[in-house]
């Protein structure tokens, strides 16, 4: 096997600044910590929602403009600020304030990463190796997570700030790295064409609206959107069906990051033996069949979580490699945002209503959704999977609502847990 190119190694290491290991399993205990009530959390979480559907396009294009490793820095400098302040912030507006910088941080982020990757494969290896590189690079950061997670609750039973401090340093070292990085080369051209916003708005709409990333773009946000709700369900399935106690949620948290890891390294080899319309179309399928077994088998519960995990981390690369195919140079970082905030939007109402009324909620945006991919489009394969995948959701919430009266346990419906917090913010970006 040939050496990478030394711009993807240093691709890599910028994947390992980016690990929030050391913070996400203490993060809801530290809020608590503060003296902030689930209440509050809950509207610090919906702060960051809604602020990030409406900030995606814009940041987006700004990456476009200021150039996509500029951007990054501009992330990166954004999320080291809010992690070092959650160190010293105590009122409930100055944790909102962090929150605001933190989704700034990601949505700078969303778009401007696979933009300048691809933008950088193009011109140093070959793009079709962008599910590989990505994949590999997700593979370095959830490698990092794994380990961090463990040394982060020794070091919350030391001292709750210093978690905080660790991953503020850890980010931080992103900056130096992307310095390091080469801009895309258009931006060395004084005169190259820019888009104006006006154009931009225009570009996105002509993209996403057209064959074939209209009918995609649905179909995966959907896909993202369900697995994004299931994660809700991990804890208390977990410790009240599956009677896993409390102290072992850190280790199968981190279980599900190697799986992560090891899934994402190898997502570029899944593209090549099956293809990204192969992968796509059967991924979610065998999802929504996981989803099934447990409402006549509880304790595949336990597996089931295991699939969401893998088939999720899986078709990220994949996805992004076929936006970007389908995407141009010149207002790439602003599509793949548009669709990240497509995403975000599908996402937007188990956020919110989820503790309120996730069974209807469910069962409405499950199908919608599912409707949603069987118009006007002409894959017959995406059709077929995005109506089952939605219909399979809100089966499964219902059926799972009854399962849990016979058996006599009560799911936990606390607002955010520490899984909340991570299915928002690290399914990211990514």
């Amino acid at each position: 096997m040939s050496r990478p190119p030394a711009v993807v190694l240093k691709y890599y290491c910028y994947q390992a600044t980016l690990s929030l290991g050391f913070i996400s399993p203490i993060f809801t205990l530290f809020l608590l910590y503060r003296n902030l009530d689930y209440t509050q959390i809950a509207l610090l979480s919906t702060l960051y929602a809604s602020l990030t559907v409406v900030s995606e396009v814009p940041t987006g294009y700004i990456g476009d403009r200021i150039g996509r490793r500029d951007s990054l820095i501009v992330s990166t400098v954004c999320m080291t600020a809010s992690i070092l302040g959650f160190v010293v912030a105590r009122s409930f507006l100055a944790l909102a304030v962090l929150y605001v910088l933190w989704t700034f941080a990601l949505v700078f982020r969303s778009g401007s990463d696979d933009a300048w990757l691809y933008e950088t494969l193009q011109t140093e290896l070959d793009t079709d190796r962008f599910a590989h590189v990505g994949g590999r690079g997700t593979a370095v950061n959830q490698g990092v997570t794994v380990v961090a997670a463990l040394i982060g609750g020794v070091l919350y039973e030391l001292d709750p700030t210093l978690p905080f401090l660790v991953s503020g340093l850890l980010n931080g070292a992103g900056v130096f790295v992307l310095f390091t990085l080469p801009r895309n080369p258009e931006y060395s051209d004084p005169d190259r064409d820019v888009l104006s916003p006006i154009d931009a708005i225009r570009f996105v709409r002509n993209h996403l609206s057209a064959s074939p990333l209209r009918s995609f773009v649905a179909y995966v946000a959907l896909f993202f959107a369900l697995t994004a709700a299931v994660e809700s369900y991990v804890h208390p399935i977990a410790t009240e069906m599956l009677g896993i106690p409390v102290e072992w949620i850190g280790p199968l948290y981190a279980g599900f990051s190697l799986l992560s890891a090891g899934v994402s390294y190898h997502a570029g080899t899944v593209e090549d033996a099956f293809g990204v319309r192969a992968t796509t179309t059967v991924v979610p399928l065998i999802f929504a069949v996981s989803l099934v077994i447990p409402v006549f088998a509880p304790l595949f519960a336990l597996p089931m979580f295991f699939v969401r995990t893998g088939s999720r981390t899986l078709l990220r690369p994949l996805v992004n490699q076929y936006i970007n195919d389908h995407s141009a140079s010149i207002g790439r970082a602003t599509v793949l945002s548009a669709a990240s905030m497509v995403y975000a939007l599908v996402k937007l109402p188990f956020t919110i209503a989820w503790p309120y009324r996730r069974r209807v909620l469910a069962a409405r945006c499950g199908c919608f959704a599912g409707w949603g991919c069987t118009r006007r489009t002409h894959c017959t394969r995406r059709i077929h999977g995005g109506f089952c995948v939605g219909f399979l959701h809100a089966f499964v919430e219902c059926v799972f609502t009854r399962k849990r009266t016979e058996l006599g346990f009560r799911l936990e419906t606390r607002r955010v847990t520490t899984d909340e917090f991570e299915a928002n913010r690290l399914e990211d970006g990514d």
